[in-house]
């Protein structure tokens, strides 16, 4: 496997490869890998190929966090995504980990239930999914089990007050069973449309109970997840990811603003290792270009704090330098680029990402296949040689 090393590079100047103390974690630099959906575990479990996918992108002293990862059996709402609910799972999970620690990285399990965002197809006896509402998704389609056909998403079943708690152990039962099969930490998936997010929303939680109504009532789920997951693993070991102002599954909230200064202020007293905000920016659609901005979100949560969503290298240097963050995740290009810490660090071209191959199936295609800098130097190489070969004669 060619050399993902950047003990060599000199870009210190560059606040983005700078260290970083991140709790118990001596970071080397602050490019994070962003948890990437990437449709490729047959039967919920990792496959061999994602110790090489995870293992590619790994630089000594990084963070990796994982794709998102079912907490239950019920979780799920894409095809092949992994699980870490049954002690097959974690037995499978653990070469994973295994290939990141031996390239020096730090590894984090990000554990999510999709809710809502789901169809009947993913759920035991055809049941309906859950969430906080008994509202359907009406924009976009469900990719079916088979990877193959589409369907609309299915009306969910909103959860009785008496039933959350059972899907808060759930959430402390796999951040328990991420711990054994050897990450270094667990990142709770509070963002993008899925069952956390289905509850902080307003334009989704529509309940009228003790979960519902004020800002405060609609964190309520989130929080006893945090805690009981803080209490289970510490929270130093704890992050958690948020999308205030992406719209995708048709959650919405009527003041993005108001719900993560809120969400950022009841998290301070659990003191978590860090938080995670997705940009403005980030929507269904697309980028877009928008006033709104994660700053006041910043400013209200007191420990480390990391941004995503389109960054370039260029305002991501910025975020880091202005304060707004103290890490950058990166999704698409790192996909594409496995070892783009060095490409950054270099100022080198990057290859671009192939959309069409996000979420298939393929273990190789558009997963594996991205080629490192060495590669695509010695392919010019053979390429001027020979052109040079056919002038001579």
């Amino acid at each position: 496997m060619p050399s993902n090393d950047t003990k060599k590079i000199k870009g210190s100047s560059m606040p983005l490869l700078t260290p970083y103390q991140l709790g118990r974690f001596q970071l080397s630099h602050r490019i994070v890998l962003a948890p990437l959906t990437r449709c490729r575990a047959y039967n919920a479990l990792p496959q061999p190929h994602a110790a090489i996918y995870y293992a590619q992108r790994t630089t000594p002293g990084c963070l990796l966090i994982s794709e998102a990862t079912g907490i239950s059996e019920s979780a799920s709402g894409y095809p092949c995504t992994p699980g870490i609910w049954s002690q097959e799972q974690i037995e499978a999970w653990k070469p994973v980990v295994k290939a990141v620690h031996d390239k020096g990285g730090y590894f984090f399990c990000q554990i999510w239930h999709a809710g809502r965002v789901s169809h009947t197809a993913y759920q035991s006896n055809g049941a309906a999914p859950v969430s906080s509402t008994n509202k359907r998704i009406r924009h976009g389609n469900v990719t079916l089990p088979s990877g193959k056909e589409q369907a609309d998403y299915s009306t969910p079943r909103a959860l009785t007050t008496e039933e959350i708690p059972q899907y808060v152990e759930q959430f402390r039962i796999a951040a328990r069973n991420a711990i054994e099969a050897g990450f270094d930490g667990v990142d709770i998936h509070g963002a993008h449309g899925y069952l956390i997010d289905q509850f902080l929303k307003d334009g989704v939680n529509d309940r009228t109970d003790k979960y519902g109504g004020s800002i405060e009532n609609r964190c309520r789920f989130t929080m006893e997840v945090v805690e009981a997951v803080a209490k289970e693993i510490g929270s130093s070991r704890l992050g958690i990811r948020i999308s205030p102002f992406a719209d995708f599954a048709d959650a919405t909230d009527s003041d993005p603003v108001a719900l993560g200064v809120q969400f950022a202020t009841s998290l301070n007293k659990y003191n978590l290792l860090y938080m995670h905000c997705v940009e403005p920016r980030m929507k269904a659609a697309g980028e877009i270009e928008t006033e709104q901005s994660s700053w006041p979100i910043r400013n209200a949560y007191k420990n480390s704090f990391s941004v995503g969503g389109g960054f370039t290298m260029a305002d991501g240097n910025e975020a880091i330098r202005s304060g707004k963050a103290d890490r950058v995740e990166f999704g698409r290009l790192f996909l594409a680029n496995p070892d783009f810490v060095k490409r950054f660090a270099l100022g080198a071209p990057l290859n671009k990402y192939k959309r069409e191959f996000f979420y298939t199936q393929d273990p190789v295609i558009g997963y594996t296949d991205y080629p490192f800098l060495e590669q695509q130097n010695l392919q010019e190489d053979l390429k001027n040689l020979k052109d040079l070969n056919l002038k001579a004669f």
